[in-house]
């Protein structure tokens, strides 16, 4: 894709004020996103939004901070970075805005104590979770589940893929141009109930890391040529 014909979203990141929201705004207005960083109070949005100033080296006219709903209102793509324990509430809440628009959920059903468990919600996994509370008019996709904020926030280039699944191969596919965005490959993994896989093996991760002192872990699909 060249410059010319590159499409540019507005990207809402709802619970942005995290490290991953961060980071993920970071290298998305790095590649001429606009990104509206999302709080559930707007000071925390705004200081947020300072973090990734100083990490870009200026103020950017592409960043800014709002309160949840603002930030899903004026979207284009709406990304979910809140906490598992936070993830149902928040969607029931923001379900009105969120109505017609891809919908990247980046939350993994980690449960304390037992992270390196993998312990799915009765949906299936938390992206068909977030289906069935929004319903058929969002298409929700999977994706950075396996990949740390140290990473993203980091500026440099990633040893790292990205699984891409979720409903819809054209919003998949949107998805997999975000990720590009970021620095890192994406594949995509398939419908919905596939992320049941990819949610599932953050926890796997977590437990190496663990298990290898380490602290970001992640994968690499291998065995398929080069299709550049």
């Amino acid at each position: 894709m060249t410059e010319d014909t590159k499409q540019f979203y507005r990207i809402g990141i709802v619970g942005g004020t995290g490290k991953e929201g961060k980071g993920l705004a970071y290298r998305w207005v790095l590649a001429g996103h606009e990104v509206i960083i999302g709080s559930r109070q707007f000071e925390k949005a705004q200081k947020a939004v300072a973090t990734v100033n100083e990490l870009l080296g200026e103020e950017s006219e592409l960043l800014k901070g709002m309160e949840n709903r603002d930030a899903v209102e004026a979207c284009d793509i709406a990304v979910i970075t809140v906490p598992y324990s936070a993830h149902r509430p928040t969607l029931e809440s923001l379900k009105d805005v969120l109505a017609g628009k891809i919908v990247v959920d980046v939350v993994v059903p980690i449960v304390p104590p037992k992270v390196t468990k993998v312990q799915m919600p009765p949906e299936g996994s938390v992206a068909q979770e977030a289906q069935a509370i929004l319903g058929e008019s969002c298409n929700v996709v999977d994706a950075f589940q396996n990949i740390s904020h140290e990473r993203l926030l980091s500026g440099g280039n990633v040893d790292c893929d990205v699984l891409v699944a979720g409903k819809g191969k054209a919003a998949r596919e949107v998805v997999l141009g975000l990720v590009e965005d970021t620095g890192l490959k994406g594949w995509d993994a398939g419908v919905i109930e596939n992320c049941v896989i990819v949610e599932g093996l953050t926890s796997v991760l977590i437990g190496l890391n663990i298990q290898y002192n380490v602290h970001a872990s992640g994968i690499r699909i291998t065995g398929i040529p080069d299709q550049d």
